[in-house]
């Protein structure tokens, strides 16, 4: 039987290579709110063929049933929103613009479009490389607490992923191998040094004392232009085109088959944890790579029952392979593309 995790990447990866109207003949109803462009939920319903559109309560609710099904979860006035199950977070809040509620323009083309229609991202590549980089190292020891270091963690993980991979015949790099600092700007010209590669940055989370309580996986993908950086407030730097903002569309497609295929496979393996959502950010190693890149945060070394977690080695194998499977997935995905769809 084929996992469950894989079951769901097919239904939101391969199962919905469609034939669809085209989007510049397409009537979507744009609405200016606040400056910025939004389009109905209807007419998202309406363009990706979703069969029912429901509420309940502050939720909207479109599916599609079937083999391959979808389900797309709006939450009104926030910017969760979850697809088959995985946790986004927009870039805007769902707002109600006369009578109906709307998603603005950015999500639209930046995640939902990528997901449901992963055949028409342009910048999903063939690619033979993973460009590994395990954050921190050295001096910079990153997150500590009694069993260990932040920089430690990563790197053994970085080494399992890397073991995993050679073994799917991937060409790995790693930006370090050893306890030694590098700064941002090193780990990116390490990454951008090879060609037909993805990239991604290694991390586990913490928070301050009296914040022990959060926890969970996150990952992150470079904010596309216009958005601020995750936790802060938008500035005029945020509408300057990054070098990352070219893989906008890949960045969201591989961010979501590593960070759903790790949620599910430690659920699986009975060492869940919640569900951070994929989110949004600026951080270097995101804005400068040429590569499809994403930041990946598995878990709070700050809180009492993650630390636990994440220093066994049953878990850092867990994500070590499940990232494996996925990136696997991912590359099958964008290969695998309909020829009079690539672009």
């Amino acid at each position: 039987m084929k996992p469950a995790r894989f079951s769901f990447l097919s239904a939101l990866f391969l199962a919905l290579f469609l034939i669809v109207p085209s989007a510049h003949a397409f009537e979507w109803n744009e609405k200016s709110h606040k400056g910025k462009k939004y389009v109905p939920i209807k007419k998202i319903k309406e363009f990706y063929d979703f069969k029912v559109m429901k509420h309940s309560g502050r939720k909207i609710i479109i599916t599609k049933p079937g083999k391959g099904g979808m389900k797309l979860e709006f939450h009104a006035g926030g910017q969760q929103v979850l697809m088959n199950g995985v946790k986004f977070i927009f870039s805007n809040a769902i707002v109600l613009l006369n009578g109906s509620y709307h998603v603005s323009n950015t999500d639209l083309v930046k995640v939902i479009h990528p997901i449901l229609r992963p055949d028409q991202i342009r910048s999903a590549k063939a690619f033979d490389t993973v460009v590994i980089d395990p954050g921190h190292g050295g001096k910079d020891a990153g997150a500590v607490n009694s069993l260990g270091t932040e920089a430690g963690y990563n790197l053994k993980v970085a080494r399992m992923l890397k073991a995993n991979l050679l073994k799917k015949g991937f060409k790995v790099i790693m930006t370090r191998d050893s306890d030694r600092f590098l700064t941002l700007k090193q780990r990116v010209e390490i990454a951008n040094r090879h060609k037909n590669a993805i990239f991604i940055s290694i991390h586990f989370n913490a928070v301050g004392r009296g914040s022990s309580r959060a926890r969970g996986i996150e990952t992150f993908t470079l904010s596309p232009i216009g958005v601020a950086h995750y936790g802060r407030s938008l500035k005029a730097s945020d509408y300057e085109a990054r070098r990352g903002n070219y893989q906008d569309s890949a960045n969201i497609a591989l961010a979501t088959a590593v960070h759903w295929g790790t949620i599910v496979t430690l659920k699986e393996r009975g060492m869940a944890v919640p569900d951070r959502g994929i989110r949004r950010a600026r951080y270097s190693v995101l804005t400068s790579v040429n590569h499809p890149a994403i930041l990946f945060e598995g878990g709070f070394l700050s809180h009492p029952t993650e630390r636990r977690l994440i220093h066994s080695r049953a878990y850092q194998q867990t994500l070590a392979k499940s990232m494996a499977e996925a990136i696997a997935f991912y590359r099958k995905a964008t290969l695998n593309r309909p020829k009079g769809n690539q672009r």
